[in-house]
């Protein structure tokens, strides 16, 4: 059963709507001036909203402007009923993102009709993103078996000696074998949260409404956050000495498990990609209106034409280098950015190094001349 919410302060005209459309098999939710529809429309979250225009207080423009600001009922189907026809009023609903409009008087049939294709065309929007994201799922399902394989390998093979063996093993080797099947399962771990996590970044480079919702503007503080992503990294790959942070302060428009998680990605790479005893530098500073953050690494580096081919389930000379990962990193860093109003951006030589620059809008009131 589909839900409608009908907004007007005519209480003769709002009764007849809602008898009319209960009628019809629809759930419906009312309210009688505009103020009060936007609180329904964020607690009922309609199928569809049929709203008057000339209201007291807030009219139907400012209750579609609101709903069309909030992620929650942004993509709602919206249907304006006016006594207005006049093509200023029909264009200033239009640029705010209405559906359609319906002049009073209207028939009974003009409204079911326009209520009916309203519905069907977001249905089958829904639809369309439904087959998009099951598409992604099912093209990540094939790049998926030969990166389980490994870590699950582990978990199995060092799990079954213990669960054979322990009475016969040394304390010290029990422990080893601990931290093998943790550190398996840990591998396993990432590697689940950062296909999932790309497969929503990639909806939300094209949906509007997906992107909206995933947004986390913070503000965080680099200093904190980057230090402490970098450093973890560096321990986990063994690279404590070969990390070097020169960070001023400041702080940026982005939630702090995003920012932790796209320095995590980007060092990483830098750790993976370059030999230990060389150093990877990260710097950040603050610029007039957007904070950088470059990381650097003396290693393999990239070619311009491997570059321009940044993308998932890419990992360029895998075969030679026997490097192991799914290739996700950098296109989950890139599109955490970009998400958040920032950009990513690569140099680097062939043979001698690469450094990522990562640029992030400052946090409110965070302007260079504050400092």
């Amino acid at each position: 059963m589909s839900k409608l919410l009908v907004i007007d302060d005519d209480q003769a005209v709002r009764l007849n709507l809602v008898e009319l459309l209960e009628a019809e098999g629809f759930e419906v939710f009312s309210a009688e001036d505009g103020r009060r529809g936007v609180q329904v429309a964020r607690q009922s979250l309609p199928d569809l909203i049929i709203c008057d225009i000339m209201m007291p207080e807030l009219d139907g423009h400012g209750v579609l402007a609101e709903l069309r600001q909030d992620s929650a009922t942004a993509t709602i189907p919206f249907i304006f009923l006016t006594a207005l026809g006049n093509k200023s009023d029909l264009r200033q609903g239009m640029n705010l993102g209405a559906d359609d409009y319906l002049v009073k008087p209207f028939a009974r049939s003009e409204l079911l009709t326009a209520i009916d294709s309203r519905l069907a065309k977001q249905a089958a929007y829904a639809q369309k993103i439904a087959v998009r994201l099951d598409n992604l799922r099912n093209s990540i399902t094939l790049a998926l078996p030969h990166e389980l394989r490994t870590p699950l390998a582990g978990i199995l093979g060092f799990s079954q000696i213990l669960a054979e063996d322990a009475a016969m093993l040394p304390l010290e080797e029990i422990r080893d074998i601990g931290w093998n099947i943790y550190r398996s399962a840990r591998r396993l771990h990432d590697l689940i949260v950062n296909f999932l996590l790309y497969a929503d970044l990639a909806v939300a480079t094209r949906e509007p409404n997906v992107a909206n919702s995933m947004k986390d503007t913070g503000p965080c503080e680099v200093e904190s956050v980057i230090s402490d992503s970098a450093r973890q990294q560096a321990r986990q790959d063994l690279r404590e000495a070969d990390l070097q942070i020169d960070l001023e302060h400041a702080t940026v428009r982005i939630g702090a498990a995003y920012l932790t998680k796209l320095i995590a990605e980007i060092s990483g790479n830098a750790f993976k990609f370059s030999r230990p005893g060389t150093p990877v530098d990260i710097r950040g500073r603050r610029q007039t209106a957007d904070y950088t953050v470059s990381i650097e690494d003396h290693g393999r580096g990239m070619t311009a034409a491997q570059i321009a081919e940044v993308g998932a389930y890419l990992q360029f000379e895998r075969r030679q280098h026997e490097q192991q990962g799914q290739g996700l990193g950098l296109i989950i860093a890139r599109w955490l950015t970009e998400l958040h109003g920032g950009q990513l951006t690569i140099d680097s030589v062939y043979g001698e190094g690469s450094t990522v620059h990562i640029s992030l809008p400052l946090g409110s009131g965070e302007t260079q001349e504050n400092y």
